[in-house]
């Protein structure tokens, strides 16, 4: 049987390269908002972040995604990308034995 190959993607907090379904995508639209997509299959450019908050942070901090998506990325949008990276991983806790 032939065995799979594992989509392995970066992280923009941390660097480290992991597997796509351990990462969580957040993607610039044609329309230029930049939004977090827990499918991982809207359309648009995407830059990978851990789940967890301290990546978030170090991307934040050193505008990675803003070097990811070439556009400037405001206070307000990492926020709402706070907040929904946060209700992410609490649904993903809620779902753990």
């Amino acid at each position: 049987m032939k065995v799979k190959k594992i989509p392995m993607r970066m992280c923009v907090g941390c660097g480290e390269m992991k597997e796509k379904r351990d990462l969580v995508r957040v993607i610039k639209t044609p329309d230029d908002e930049i939004l977090l997509d827990p499918t991982g299959k809207k359309s648009g450019r995407g830059a990978y972040l851990c789940r967890s908050m301290e990546c978030f942070e170090n991307a934040q901090k050193g505008r990675k995604l803003e070097r990811a998506f070439s556009c400037k990325v405001d206070a307000a949008v990492y926020e709402e990308l706070k907040n929904e990276l946060q209700r992410e991983m609490a649904k993903l806790a809620d779902n753990m034995p």
